[in-house]
């Protein structure tokens, strides 16, 4: 669990509500089921319109790296590689076969299994790195649903109170339905501002950093594939893996 994220989320909306305390306010005030409708399921609309389903489905599932972001242990991922490399190097490029099916990671399977088949090492970095670039635009997709999420969400706020001002002048003969409709007006645009830079822009940025991280990962394993593949000596290997974690 990432608790920093976690922390973060609630200094962010503990700081917002604090203030409205502090004010004097109420924060049954800031409870506006309307508001939170027209911004909310306004924004999911326009995101999906914008991105299509399976970019969509793919962007929400990814939010729960966030808080709970994969393990990359690279001393742990070191020591494979340089046991894929001495194995390789003493027994032959198909004795990794037996190592495959002990594999977890898709990528790394992949990659394994080009240099079981002989794949020219040429070939194979190019193979692994057009998968690269295939993941990278897939995952840069979905990453964009959320910020599109805070660009479209702090527009749709202000309709929202263009909405909520439109009930109020039409109610102006009745004071008692003044109220309510001001609030949607004001809670709508905290709900647009607020959603957008507390909570959808943050997590494109960690998504995007997440990514990246994924993205020098693979590259590291394409580049070691590619040096067992060359029958390339594996102290030589190891010190090309330390580069990349320099």
């Amino acid at each position: 669990m990432d608790w920093g994220s976690l922390i973060g989320v609630a200094l962010a909306l503990g700081g917002l509500l604090a203030g409205q305390m502090l004010e004097g306010g109420k924060l049954g005030s800031l409870i506006q089921p309307a508001a939170f409708i027209i911004v909310v399921v306004g924004t999911i609309g326009a995101v999906l319109l914008q991105s299509g389903w399976p970019t969509f489905v793919r962007g929400v599932k990814m939010v729960s790296r966030v808080f709970v972001p994969q393990d990359d242990d690279y001393p742990s991922l070191m020591r494979d590689i340089t046991n894929w490399s001495t194995i390789a190097r003493r027994e032959g490029l198909l004795s990794l076969e037996r190592v495959i099916k002990d594999v977890k990671d898709p990528f790394i399977a992949h990659g394994l299994r080009l240099i079981v088949d002989g794949v020219d090492p040429h070939k194979l970095r190019g193979v692994l790195d057009m998968e690269i670039g295939a993941y990278e635009t897939r995952e840069r997709l979905a990453v964009k649903i959320w910020e599109s999420a805070g660009g479209y969400a702090p527009t749709i706020g202000i309709l929202g109170a263009v909405l909520g001002l439109i009930h109020v002048m039409e109610n102006l003969s009745d004071p008692s339905r003044l109220g309510s409709g001001i609030a949607v007006a004001f809670v709508a645009t905290i709900y647009g501002v607020g959603f957008a830079n507390l909570v959808f822009l943050p997590i494109a940025s960690k998504l995007k950093a997440l990514v990246a991280r994924d993205i020098f990962k693979r590259e590291m394993l394409a580049d070691a594939f590619a040096g067992i593949a060359s029958g390339d000596n594996p102290r030589l290997i190891e010190e090309r893996m330390n580069i990349y974690l320099m």
